[in-house]
């Protein structure tokens, strides 16, 4: 059974547990609750309303100092629009369901990897009630797992480029910012590649990312002072 698939099946528990009172109610609860899947619920306006014991403990939290909190405080910065813009979807009744990868930023500063799947709660009048959130295939880079051997310290230069190319900034946006030459830029950027052994930049800038040289914690991202030549 895929995760899409079990999300969808608590889902419809759910949702029936809302149409037709305590029998599902218990129903859900036992799924909820021990069936070792990471699993949330959000209210519709994305905000955390409830979780079980294996998605806190995936994402190093506690219930006292999560629940409430908005889902994107959860996300990495690099994916918090796209997937809020998924979720809104399923907020507004436009898409029943949606999934796809993520990464998340664990209580710790641990970046974490995934599978998101998540699907709309139908209450008795046939309104979304609630999202389901299921986490499943993650793994997880710790920082201290991710510490960059010497021979990959940047120079200021490089560590300006990565910045850029992680932010989403074009050749001609980086030229300006740098005052640099498109042509100086590209270079940079293609010595960057074979030096992180990435085939663009999105991988680039996930390498970047999982090996710990960027901020998790701000955007746009930053190297870290400790990754950079004196």
């Amino acid at each position: 059974m895929t995760d899409e698939t079990r999300a969808t099946t608590v889902a419809h528990v759910s949702s029936g547990a809302a149409k037709h009172g305590s029998e599902y109610v218990e129903i859900f609860r036992l799924m909820f609750e021990q069936s070792g899947l990471c699993m949330a619920t959000l209210d519709r306006s994305l905000h955390l309303r409830e979780a079980n014991i294996d998605f806190l403990a995936q994402f190093g939290r506690n219930c006292q100092d999560s629940y409430g909190l908005p889902f994107s405080a959860f996300l990495h910065p690099t994916v918090r629009r796209s997937i809020g813009r998924e979720l809104e979807l399923l907020s507004t009744g436009k898409r029943d369901r949606v999934g796809g990868d993520f990464i998340a930023v664990r209580q710790d500063g641990a970046l974490l990897f995934g599978e998101l799947t998540a699907v709309s709660v139908v209450g008795s009048l046939g309104e979304v009630d609630s999202i389901l959130v299921l986490v499943g295939r993650t793994s997880r880079v710790g920082k201290a797992q991710a510490m960059v051997r010497r021979g990959m310290l940047l120079a200021p230069m490089d560590a300006r480029i990565l910045e850029g190319v992680a932010a989403g900034m074009s050749t001609g946006k980086l030229a300006t910012v740098l005052h640099m030459s498109r042509g100086g830029v590209e270079y940079r950027i293609t010595a960057l590649l074979r030096r992180f052994k990435a085939i663009n930049r999105t991988e680039l800038a996930s390498k970047a990312f999982s090996m710990g040289l960027l901020t998790t914690d701000s955007w746009p991202p930053t190297v870290q002072s400790a990754y950079m030549q004196a």
